[in-house]
């Protein structure tokens, strides 16, 4: 497979920075690289989409941003590349999440193993593993869960793991659907419901809703995620930064729910609210 390298002018900030290959992410990108003045960013050929790309710059945010050339790269193993730079993530001591190419250890309580295809939810980004951090702080034993915009499932699979009954797994990516099959069975789980979808393949009543997507998609689409909410339900929302959470929590509590909690890190915000 053909893959593509689209060279990008540096962010001028980490905040830019991490919104700009999140959304580039979202349309395909799989990898980035930094360099002092510029940034690579690669997609195979296939998923070539440079309407999507403009789109993404035409974002004020990326103002002084500049796609400069894009170029087709040698045949290289990418993923092997990437791999000797990733790196397992420990939250609260209790949770683990690695590759299969890293030792078990079964000191965690929780291990998960997780083949780092690029799908979003690795938890080496600030947003899947605040919210590992509010599960882990969590009883979902007997509960229903909902894992929208699920990812890599590492989300659902860490439910399941903490005892949820039924657990449903939704993303509107046809790679990550794919690769949440993976590791499922990578994590010896085979009761998990994986969905391609989006928001309107939203069935049943959920105890508790997982929704690690961004601001956008969030504001847009939380209606269906509180109508899919039973009474006393709890939602976890992240996906976007500390100036964005008072606009959530506008549209969650128009909605009927109720702030409870935020964690914050390098202005990544994960909240939870009740019904």
């Amino acid at each position: 497979m053909k893959t593509l390298e689209y060279t990008f002018t540096a962010p001028s900030s980490d905040i830019q920075h991490d919104m700009l290959t999140t959304m580039l992410a979202e349309i395909g990108f799989d990898s980035f690289m930094d360099e002092d003045y510029t940034l690579r960013a690669y997609c195979s050929a296939d998923c070539r989409d440079d309407g999507a790309v403009e789109n993404v710059l035409l974002d004020p945010a990326f103002a002084d941003i500049r796609l400069l050339k894009v170029e087709e790269m040698p045949d290289k193993d990418w993923n092997e590349l990437w791999e000797a730079s990733y790196q397992p993530v420990v939250v609260n001591k209790r949770c683990r999440v690695r590759a299969p190419f890293h030792e078990a250890d079964p000191s965690f309580e929780f291990d998960l193993v997780i083949e780092p295809k690029m799908s979003f939810g690795t938890a080496n980004h600030e947003t899947t593993a605040q919210i590992i951090q509010l599960m882990l702080e969590t009883d979902f034993r007997g509960k229903r869960v909902l894992d929208m915009g699920s990812g890599t499932a590492v989300l659902a699979i860490l439910a399941k793991k903490l005892g949820a009954a039924r657990t449903v797994a939704i993303d509107n990516d046809e790679w990550a659907y794919r690769n949440a099959f993976t590791n499922c069975e990578l994590n010896g789980i085979s009761d998990i419901k994986i969905v391609l979808g989006d928001a309107l393949a939203i069935k049943g009543q959920f105890d508790v809703v997982l929704a690690n997507i961004n601001r956008n998609i969030l504001l847009r689409d939380m209606h269906y995620y509180v109508e899919a909410m039973s009474s006393n339900a709890h939602i976890f929302f992240s996906g976007f930064y500390t100036e964005d959470l008072p606009s959530i929590q506008v549209e969650a509590e128009r909605l009927g729910l109720h702030y409870n909690r935020f964690l914050s890190r390098n202005n990544w915000v994960a909240a939870e609210f009740f019904k």
